[in-house]
This record gives structure tokens, C-alpha cells and sequence, in this order.
């Protein structure tokens, strides 16, 4: 005999009509309070504690830092159980957030969070359908399963698709405006400008048509403000935005500081290569399209043309097969 069978007999015998949502409900709860112990435990922070230790600021600006701090706290003491322990995941899910255009500090926390909420939120609705369900007529255990733990895995992925639509959606504006980007670049360059004021220039007019883009260069121009060397800065941008062409972009420039070369010289030859390639990409869009369109045209063009041709011959021997009968 199935054990799950049994088992649902059994709870059925025992709790009523409603015995296996109970129970599935029951060890939920029980789980969650497992859990919580060690969720809510913060270790001790030194450094916060050196940061408490300090001077006071004056009343105006407690406030300031209590309303820039407030959404950060509320995250940081759970922060051992939204964020992975590990620096290279840790690492690997920032860069990640960064790509999707997500640069907050605590924009992981975030993440995990959302996906906490959602599994639970989407698990008590998927408990109460199936209540629902029970209530108004027989269900199974696997049906009750699936009603329960499915949409909990879509509250759970839900985070995960929405950021990763988000990462390409972003990147595939970025090598779409890039060629443009270099080719004003290359403009303000030949101008009389230098590479930075062109950069701020770039970014400046980018915003309105590819606004990742121009958040790019405008990152890499306050970063160069600031003081950082500049080709570490182009090698930061080329590993946060994690595109191909932006990285042999950077290595471009770099190459071209180090022997000494011309700066407008590499951007021209680089400009020309990107609008080759944007024009080589819509090429092979072109060329995929009767591809894709095969499958349509059989689906909806070859029944109805059978039809056409061959229904009045099929009607027509349907009809002399009746008249031959006795």
C-alpha cells in the first residue's frame, strides 16, 4: 500500500475531512518556530559599537542619519539569514544586483527578502485554496500538494525572473546605444576635449535614450573626481556592466594610454568595428526571421489551404460512397 495513502487515511480518520492541510500547515508553523531562534539571534558588532561610542551628532542630524539608516537597520539584523555567508557569493549576488541596475548596499538583503515574503505570502494563499477546495469537494494529497507548494516555488522564483529579465533588458540597451556613445565620444575627442570631459559629455546626452547606459558613464566620471586611477575605474565599469564589447572597449583605452598611442585614433577604429558589428547583429536577426516564421506559416497556412483543396474532392467521394449503398 502507498505510505502517502495510508498516511492521508490516516489523518483524515483521525483530524476529519481537513486532516492533511492541518498537518501540512502544522509542520509549517512548527518549522518556521525552529527557525526563528536562529534568525533572530545577533551576534555582537564591535564595530557598531565603536560607531555608537563616538560623539553625538546634534539633534538635526540624528535625524537625518536615523531616516538614511531606518530601512538598512531593519534589514541588517537579519542579515546572517538574507545574505549567503560565503565573501564569493556574497560577491558574485552583489555584481549581480549591480548588473540588473540594483547599486544599493543593502540590495541583497532586499532580494532574499522579497523572496521570503513571497514563498510564504504565495504558500498561505495556495493553503487557503486548497481549504477552499476541500471544503467543496474531495481532494487528493497530491492535489493538495501541488495546490500548497507550487505556489510557494513561484513566490520563490518570482524575485529570481524579474531580476534576471531586468539584467538582460539592461545589457541589451547597453550594447544597443554603445556604438552611439562612441561615436559622440569620438566627436568630442577630435573637438578638442579630453577623454573625461567627453565621458561626462557622453553621458550627459545618453540619458534620454539609453539612461543604464548613461548611469554608467556618469559613475565613471564622479569615480574619476574622486580621485580613483582612471583605468581602474574603466575596468570596474567593464566587469559591473558585463558586456563583451565594453570590456574590449576598456582594453582599448587602457592599451592605448600605456604605449602612448592616440586616443582618437583607437576610438575611430573601435567606433567603426562597433557599427559593423550592430549592423552584422541585425543581419542575423534578418536571417532567423523566415526561420521563425515556418512553424507559423504551417500551422495556420497549410491546414486551411488542405482544406480548400481537398475538402469538396473528400465531400464529394463521402457522397458517391452513400449514393452506391443499397
Amino acid at each position: 500500500m502507498n505510505p502517502f495513502s495510508s498516511m492521508n487515511t490516516w489523518l483524515i480518520e483521525t483530524l476529519g475531512p481537513l486532516g492533511p492541510l492541518l498537518a501540512v500547515g502544522l509542520l509549517g508553523l512548527l518549522l518556521i518556530l525552529i527557525a526563528l531562534p536562529t534568525v533572530m539571534k545577533r551576534q555582537r558588532d564591535r564595530f557598531r559599537e565603536l560607531k555608537d561610542s563616538q560623539p553625538t551628532l546634534g539633534e538635526t542630524g540624528k535625524k537625518r542619519a536615523l531616516r538614511r539608516t531606518e530601512k538598512v537597520d531593519k534589514l541588517e539584523r537579519y542579515a546572517k539569514f538574507l545574505e549567503p555567508q560565503k565573501k564569493e557569493d556574497l560577491s558574485a549576488a552583489k555584481m549581480r544586483m549591480l548588473r540588473a541596475g540594483y547599486p544599493s548596499k543593502n540590495a541583497v538583503r532586499m532580494y532574499h527578502a522579497m523572496q521570503f515574503l513571497l514563498a510564504i505570502t504565495f504558500l498561505l494563499i495556495g493553503m487557503a485554496l486548497a481549504m477552499f477546495k476541500s471544503l467543496t469537494g474531495d481532494l487528493s494529497t497530491n492535489a493538495m500538494l501541488m495546490y500548497t507548494l507550487l505556489p510557494c516555488a513561484v513566490g520563490y522564483f518570482l524575485p529570481r525572473y524579474w531580476v534576471d529579465k531586468r539584467l538582460e533588458k539592461r545589457q541589451t540597451e547597453i550594447i544597443e546605444g554603445f556604438p552611439d556613445a562612441l561615436d559622440l565620444m569620438l566627436v568630442c575627442v577630435e573637438a578638442g576635449q579630453s577623454l573625461d570631459q567627453s565621458i561626462i559629455r557622453v553621458g550627459k546626452e545618453s540619458r534620454a535614450g539609453y539612461p543604464a547606459l548613461a548611469e554608467e558613464f556618469d559613475m565613471v566620471a564622479q569615480e574619476v573626481k574622486a580621485g580613483k586611477e582612471r583605468i581602474s575605474v574603466l575596468k570596474d565599469m567593464a566587469e559591473r556592466v558585463g558586456v563583451p564589447d565594453v570590456a574590449s572597449f576598456v582594453t582599448t583605452l587602457i592599451q592605448s594610454s600605456t604605449f602612448g598611442t592616440s586616443i582618437a585614433d583607437a576610438l575611430r577604429v573601435y567606433s567603426a568595428d562597433m557599427r559593423d558589428k550592430r549592423i552584422m547583429r541585425a543581419e542575423e536577426k534578418a536571417n532567423m526571421l523566415p526561420t521563425k516564421l515556418t512553424l507559423g506559416t504551417m500551422l495556420f497556412t497549410v491546414p486551411p489551404l488542405l482544406v480548400i483543396l481537398i475538402g469538396p474532392s473528400v465531400y464529394g467521394i463521402a457522397t458517391m460512397l452513400g449514393n452506391m449503398r443499397p
